[in-house]
């Protein structure tokens, strides 16, 4: 009985020895897990701060383009009136050579037929 007692003590040792094993080792695994996790969030966050960067890097590059944008369409406004400025401006200057033309012939013709 003495024997049989203490066998009985070595397999609750061996059991309690096994069970513990297996404690540390499911706590290895969840360690390992966590900081696994805890390397994907820093990775994820850096990430983000990058993608933030970006995004906010192109926002400002659109802005900038769409304020050169306006300042084009500002010019090019400008442009077109001066065009039609000058446009005018050349209609009243043929007008007016039109008319030299025209009387200067009508007074031309008048005086050719004056002389014969």
């Amino acid at each position: 009985m003495g024997t049989e007692a203490l066998d009985l003590v070595y397999q609750a040792a061996d059991l309690f020895r096994s069970i513990e094993d297996r404690a540390r080792a499911g706590e290895a695994r969840a360690e390992a897990a966590e900081q696994a996790q805890l390397e994907i969030i820093a990775a994820t966050e850096r990430k983000l701060r990058d993608a933030s960067r970006a995004l906010e890097e192109a926002r400002r590059r659109i802005e900038s383009q769409q304020e050169q944008l306006d300042a084009a369409e500002f010019r090019a406004q400008a442009a077109e009136a001066e065009a039609r400025e000058a446009k005018q401006s050349l209609a009243l200057v043929e007008d007016a050579i039109r008319r030299r033309l025209l009387l200067t012939s009508g007074q031309n013709d008048g005086r050719s037929t004056a002389v014969a």
